[in-house]
């Protein structure tokens, strides 16, 4: 009895942790399909939509115009997309409309990393309710 119950809960252990989801963007060239399943993050916190992205976001900035809340994500670095580096697919942009006011101020940022992502950025505006997304480049 004991040792089918140790079975039965080993094999459990075993399922749950294989059943994980798995993230939808494993690789820059997925990004696009961020646009497909839309639907799934609007009205929903930024750190879902975070969360479903496996490659780093190493470059974002955000935007405060009128009704237009956005944050704009890139996987290159600042001296990668200066020197034109990197792959074709690592090129695409990622924009994340919100719906709530961006407390993003450049001067309170770090000097010379202004632009980096971190994961501090994530916990800060993770709770931001995502209206909108758009991908520029990858076609």
């Amino acid at each position: 009895m004991k040792n089918t119950l140790k079975f039965y809960a080993i094999l459990f252990l075993l399922i749950n942790t294989g059943c994980k989801a798995q993230q939808v963007i494993q690789t820059v060239k997925d990004v696009p399909l961020l646009k497909t399943h839309e639907q799934q993050f609007i009205n929903k916190p930024l750190k879902n939509l975070l969360r479903e992205i496996k490659p780093a976001i190493k470059n974002a900035g955000a935007s405060n115009e009128v009704g237009h809340q956005y944050f704009s994500f890139k996987f290159r670095t600042l001296e990668q997309i200066n020197k034109n580096e990197g792959s074709y697919e690592d090129k695409v942009s990622l924009y994340v409309y919100v719906k709530e006011i961006i407390d993003w101020k450049w001067e309170e940022r770090k000097k010379g990393k202004e632009l980096e992502w971190s994961k501090e950025d994530a916990e800060k505006y993770g709770n931001l309710t995502v209206i909108r997304i758009k991908v520029i480049g990858n076609d």
